[in-house]
């Protein structure tokens, strides 16, 4: 029997947003949120992860953060935009990543809360030091998870991955 192929699920909160008065699906990012998120791709590349894949919500915000953190990236990954993560459920987001082709080793996943925090906490069954901790205490924005599992994109599950570590670029 094969041995179970290692994983790696990037789950990303977008950089912070500006309030203009537009419909929330159509928001920008704020100044600082411009600033911040360069520095998600390169925090990325700095535990050498380079995504295979990246979903990424249809809003404004979601749609620069990953223009702006996916810079980095030599060569680009697939990408594919995704109305199901715009204010989507944990469960909704799991469906997604469930979906993903078995050739992928190492998805991205960009999109809101409290959806994204949802899932880290409920696919974490365990952590390195205190990323779980401060992951549940405060997603905020351009916060970053680096989980990882052995199996099948379809296999994950409730407590399955190990959340390697958590990061904003005002940690």
């Amino acid at each position: 029997m094969a041995s179970q192929r290692q994983r790696t699920l990037v789950v990303v909160r977008h950089a912070k947003a500006d309030w203009p008065d537009v419909p929330d699906h159509e928001r920008p990012l704020a100044d600082r949120g411009r600033q911040d998120a360069p520095q998600i791709g390169n925090w990325l590349v700095g535990q050498r992860v380079h995504p295979d894949h990246v979903v990424c919500s249809t809003a404004q915000r979601t749609r620069e953060t990953w223009k702006l953190m996916g810079k980095v990236f030599d060569p680009k990954p697939h990408t594919s935009y995704d109305d199901r993560l715009y204010d989507a459920s944990a469960q909704a987001l799991l469906y997604v990543v469930q979906e993903t082709p078995d050739d992928v080793d190492t998805l991205v996943l960009i999109g809101h809360n409290p959806g994204v925090a949802t899932l880290v906490s409920a696919l974490a069954g365990s952590s390195d030091g205190d990323a779980l901790e401060r992951a549940r205490e405060k997603y905020a924005t351009s916060g970053i998870a680096l989980m990882r599992f052995e199996g099948t994109w379809g296999d994950l599950n409730e407590k399955g991955a190990h959340l390697a570590a958590f990061e904003t670029p005002r940690a």
